[in-house]
């Protein structure tokens, strides 16, 4: 068993950088020593030169760093559930499959596909301009938007933003996110009695949760045909037209950020 470096402490304010890999340590206002770790990262990036540049990048950063790296997408979960990092940082280009990547692990964590909740921050980058992928990766939970065009260091600026548990968007999506912020005002101005049933919550915040109809069946264990028809109904009830004003209004109203409960009762029981 090795010893401890020996280290000097000096019993005033401040901050001392400890050897690698034991964080920082911070006395306090009391003379009092906290060691404070560093925040970890795991990078998914589909090209290997950027993963490599990048991570040398916040790597050379002052308190961050870089515990793994992925280049699929399909390895991604695991090396999460294996690294518990603080924060995922993922490039937007794997596209789709990444909206419903994080759809699994943010808004359906009692899934069986997905049993374990993930709490790292998820920050995506490399993004354009594509108004309905950067909605539905802000529905499905990502903590941080960040622009193809945006700088390193707006990078960095949005992964500290997270570690303070903030949400940060690169200042082109501002325009956009606020809009439907006034969307969602406006819808649930518009609904204020509707009252929902506890199936109806359950299907409003599997919908809300990006799922299709045949996952919802899958996991409500009822046919496809059968969770078409019950959103029609829930729909017309609502006030919506379609799946992405009735996730608008599930955000809205609050729906969304309630616990996720499956149960297999029938619909007309509940």
């Amino acid at each position: 068993m090795h010893e401890s470096p020996e280290r000097t402490v000096t019993p005033k304010r401040g901050v001392e950088r400890l050897p690698e890999g034991f964080g920082t340590l911070v006395v306090n206002a009391k003379g009092k020593e906290q060691r404070k770790t560093t925040p970890t990262l795991v990078l998914a990036d589909p090209q290997a030169a950027v993963r490599q540049s990048l991570r040398h990048f916040l790597e050379s950063t002052e308190g961050l760093r870089v515990v793994a790296e992925v280049g699929e997408l399909a390895r991604l979960a695991s090396l999460v559930d294996w690294q518990h990092p603080d924060v995922l940082l993922v490039s937007g280009q794997y596209g789709a499959p990444l909206v419903r990547f994080l759809r699994a692990i943010r808004r359906v964590p009692h899934l069986p596909a997905m049993e374990n909740r993930v709490s790292a921050k998820i920050v995506v980058y490399g993004l354009g301009s594509d108004r309905e992928f950067i909605l539905a990766l802000a529905r499905a939970g990502a903590d941080a938007l960040v622009a193809a065009e945006a700088s390193v260091h707006e990078l960095i600026d949005a992964v500290r933003a997270v570690l303070r548990d903030e949400s940060y968007a690169s200042p082109s999506y501002s325009g956009l996110l606020l809009r439907e912020v006034q969307r969602w005002s406006i819808l649930q101005e518009a609904q204020p009695g509707v009252r929902l049933t506890r199936r109806e919550t359950q299907l409003l915040q599997l919908v809300a949760s990006g799922l299709s109809n045949k996952e919802i069946a899958e996991a409500l264990c009822l046919a496809e045909s059968t969770v078409k028809n019950r959103l029609s109904l829930l729909f017309d009830k609502l006030g919506v037209k379609d799946r992405t004003q009735a996730a608008i209004f599930a955000l809205a109203s609050g729906v969304l950020q309630q616990p996720l409960l499956l149960d297999h009762r029938p619909f007309d029981n509940a």
